[in-house]
């Protein structure tokens, strides 16, 4: 599902224009986005939780000459299904 089908079923269910419709979900995804910069956690009751979690340093292997190679710590996006959502989709 792209974004602008989420505009358009959303506008429909709730008899609003899709340009406005598409402004809020902007600005919801902006703020998530920038929430996750600063590193913060975000929780959605019912729905579940996005954070951010730091990868250690890890060896890897270049798979041409076999040698090893030191890999950088790395920051990585997460997100937990809460209950209810893993309830509904399993």
């Amino acid at each position: 599902m792209t974004k602008r089908e989420i505009v358009n079923k959303i506008a429909k269910k709730v008899g609003l224009p899709q340009q406005l419709v598409k402004r809020i979900i902007e600005e919801l995804l902006g703020e998530l986005r920038e929430a996750l910069v600063r590193g913060e956690r975000i929780e959605i009751r019912n729905f579940g939780i996005f954070r951010v979690k730091v990868m250690r340093p890890k060896t890897g292997r270049n798979p041409q000459t076999g040698e090893s190679i030191s890999l950088p710590a790395k920051k990585k996006a997460t997100f937990k299904p809460g209950k209810l959502l893993k309830r509904i989709v399993s």
